[in-house]
């Protein structure tokens, strides 16, 4: 799939856990962990602003196109 999940890097840049982040953005950490693997199919927007908001960064810096 052409669409990069790269959450796992801003995690290690924050230095913040999958389990943490969860549970400020109010997921469970098995859908969280679909997400980081690239494997999920969508992602709210709303999930992607909580997740944007607590990690400090812009939705470009978490999801990536490569053709």
């Amino acid at each position: 799939m052409p669409i990069i999940v790269n959450l796992d890097v801003m995690l290690a840049k924050r230095k913040m856990k999958s389990k943490e982040l969860a549970e400020k953005i109010g997921i469970t950490t098995a859908n969280l962990s679909i997400l980081k693997s690239g494997k999920a199919k969508a992602i709210r927007f709303s999930t992607l602003e909580a997740i944007c908001k607590i990690l400090e960064c812009q939705p470009s810096d978490i999801l990536e196109y490569r053709p």
